[in-house]
């Protein structure tokens, strides 16, 4: 590829502003502007949420479930009801006497009158199952003449995102309006045509036009899904967009400086020695990348995934250590008081006995302890500092920050990282980074969410830890499960129950955790039962997990609360109730509560049936994987990467029209364009990144 300085070329009209366009006078354009719409360009590339199929008529007889659908009938019965809320029930009927109902809650007396019974009405809607047979709940709809022929679509409609003020006709007519002032195929593209010509691919202009006004001939199913090539080539800039701009940030961090820290064997082999156990092979060998990256005069910016109980604090203890061992301060935060402190607590018990002060800052600590707290991070002598999102606010100071570490990094904001870096910010040098996640990721959603920091890996469990077994259980044997938690805290063990609400809900049919405790505690009057949940105290928070931790509760009923950072080795039965209605990973979370000590450990999925295809099929994978790595995968195809990832600086898990899972065979290509883009054609990749990721850009160096 040349390598140019050049400017990549301007797009013909397309920074036109969108006032250039008829009926778009300053309020329009006001409203536009909110969503980020200001140019010709902008709106070329809001692409389509879905199609809506209006080319065909589906007959009453066959209408199901699912997409929406387009039928017609005649008016058999209007009825308008006024108990409680006031609604319009509508039946239409075909000459086979097939009937379909139609419900609208919002709704003018002219809609009444236009509901004549025995007028022919074209409605289109999603199909659900009603009273008395299928039914619509507000279809957009047209009442037909006897005699009007009214013709079928030739084309699928596009839907697009909404706009407030906006109707979605008028967006349709805006985007219409912009694609007619679409510049030539050779102004429009900006990527090389060879680095996209060997995957099939058409060119920018062609692919544009295609999804915005598909032709009658198009592959409907593929546009449905995705996999149009049309949608691929536009999937293919969007990747390369974010590949790019995740790519300059790790660039333009790295052209700050930090402080080396150099690799202090003596102090760290001194840690080492006290730890209660040995290192796992994976865990030398990241701790050997991280030792590494911190001895160099640039910011590193590694992130660490492992599964549940592989290791990873410890690896950013020993990093610590060498931070410590340098001179310098280290920073640790994490989402959620419970999980700071059990972080505060292993780091109190490794550092202290070696004369490292490790320092405690929370939303809870006030007063005189807070303000002592503050002084020592100040004046250097608060060596190491845990906390949470109270280590980013105003009024501290450290005095010599080297290295943050945080963990759980997907919880947190770019704006919250960004400013805990910058409480090390020194001249141009910045602190060293180090983030942790135990959530699995799998490698192609890796390949282009982390493109700007090192990954390591922490893919081996300390010995002696026996696989969890995992089982899943109708509701209905719900008092087998209760015998089994009576049997098992008979046995010295300990165990837990955990359900999804804090309290019952009329439109949720879920156990909630006040009710499953009351229960419990009545079932099992002879074990000490407690209740933990997100809406209580921190301090009544933290007694009941430190009661816990210490035997003097034998069952916790909790809810996903405990997802994530406690620690009772002792636990060995864990039941999952409602278990359908949770997430791969959030499960695969839950379940690694149990199964960290030496005995044989259990996790029980109770689920209401019927069970749907989708929670099925992430209970058979629960049941046939303790694998983070397996699991992740499939909660990717089954999710997408948004939940996974958390919002990253690039609006990653807000793609435009690219899925990581559908588009990974993109990827390996997006990434090698990517790098020579950034090496020999800045221009062309500064042109792309504004095309596709715009203002989310800006956080650089995040």
């Amino acid at each position: 590829m040349p390598r140019t300085a050049a400017p990549a070329p301007a797009l013909a009209g397309g920074d036109a502003p969108v006032t250039r366009l008829p009926g778009v006078g300053p309020a329009v354009a006001a409203k536009l502007a909110e969503r980020g719409i200001q140019t010709l360009q902008d709106l070329w590339f809001l692409l389509p949420l879905r199609y809506e199929d209006r080319t065909r008529l589906t007959p009453i007889r066959d209408l199901r479930p699912g997409p929406a659908l387009q039928a017609e009938g005649r008016v058999r019965h209007v009825e308008r009801l006024f108990r409680g809320r006031p609604m319009l029930k509508v039946t239409l009927g075909d000459d086979e006497g097939s009937l379909l109902g139609l419900r609208f809650f919002h709704f003018r007396s002219q809609q009444v009158q236009a509901f004549q019974p025995g007028r022919r009405v074209r409605v289109f809607g999603e199909v659900r199952p009603g009273q008395n047979g299928w039914e619509i709940i507000h279809p957009s709809y047209r009442v037909l003449g006897d005699d009007e022929g009214a013709a079928l679509s030739d084309r699928l409609d596009p839907v697009y995102p909404l706009v407030e003020g906006l109707g979605p006709g008028s967006m349709a007519k805006l985007v219409r309006l912009a694609l007619d002032q679409l510049p030539d195929a050779a102004a429009l593209e900006l990527v090389p045509v060879a680095a996209w010509a060997g995957l099939a691919l058409p060119g920018l202009r062609e692919a544009l036009l295609t999804v915005h006004r598909p032709p009658v001939d198009a592959d409907v199913g593929a546009l449905m899904s995705g996999t149009h090539p049309a949608q691929q080539r536009l999937a293919f800039e969007e990747l390369l967009a974010h590949g790019l701009s995740l790519r300059r940030q790790r660039i333009a961090l790295r052209e700050h400086g930090a402080f080396p820290l150099p690799a202090a064997r003596a102090p760290v082999d001194a840690l080492r020695a006290t730890l209660p156990f040995a290192l796992t092979g994976a865990q030398q060998r990241v701790l050997t990348e991280v030792e590494r990256d911190l001895a160099e005069g640039a910011p590193m910016l590694r992130l660490v995934q492992g599964d549940v109980g592989s290791g990873k604090t410890v690896v950013a203890a020993l990093a610590a250590m060498q931070a410590v061992a340098a001179g310098r301060q280290v920073a640790l935060m994490a989402p959620t008081e419970l999980l700071a402190e059990q972080h505060l607590q292993n780091f109190h018990r490794w550092f202290e006995p070696h004369g490292v002060r490790v320092c405690w800052l929370a939303g809870k600590v006030t007063g005189k302890a807070r303000r002592e707290t503050l002084v020592a991070i100040a004046d250097g002598t608060a060596q190491v500092v845990v906390g949470t999102h109270a280590l980013m606010q105003g009024g501290v100071a450290f005095a010599k920050l080297g290295l943050v570490i945080v963990d759980e990094q997907h919880r947190f904001g770019v704006h919250q990282r960004l400013a805990l870096r910058d409480k090390g910010l020194e001249g141009e040098r910045v602190p060293h980074q180090l983030v942790m996640t135990a959530t699995p990721i799998p490698r192609t959603l890796a390949m282009t969410a982390y493109a700007d920091l090192d990954l390591s890996v922490i893919d081996e469990l300390p010995p002696g830890r026996t696989p969890v077994t995992t089982v899943a259980v109708a509701a209905e044997r719900r008092p087998e499960l209760v015998e089994r938690v009576r049997k098992a805290c008979a046995e010295g063990r300990q165990a837990y129950w955990v359900c999804p609400l804090i309290e019952d809900s009329e439109e949720i049919e879920a156990q909630a955790a006040q009710t499953t405790f009351e229960q419990l505690s009545e079932a099992l009057p002879e074990l000490r039962v407690a209740l933990l949940h997100g809406r209580m105290k921190p301090v009544e928070k933290q007694d009941t997990m430190r009661r816990f931790k210490a035997g003097e509760l034998q069952l916790l009923v909790a809810t996903t609360v405990i997802e994530v950072g406690v620690d009772v080795p002792n636990a060995s039965l864990m039941v999952i109730e409602n278990a359908e209605r949770l997430g791969l990973a959030q499960l695969h979370q839950l379940r690694g509560r149990v199964g960290r000590g030496s005995a044989a450990s259990s996790c029980v999925l109770l689920y209401q049936s019927p069970l749907g295809g989708i929670a099925r099929e992430r209970l058979d994978v629960m049941r046939r994987s303790n694998d983070g790595f397996v699991i992740a995968e499939k909660d990717l195809e089954l999710r997408g990467p948004g939940e996974l990832l958390g919002t990253r600086q690039t609006g990653l898990a807000a793609f435009r029209i690219a899925d990581l899972a559908r588009d990974a065979r993109l990827l390996p290509q997006v990434a090698a364009l990517a790098d020579a883009l950034l090496a020999e054609s800045p221009a062309i990749a500064e042109a792309v990144i504004a095309r596709w990721v715009g203002s989310a850009a800006r956080y650089a160096s995040a």
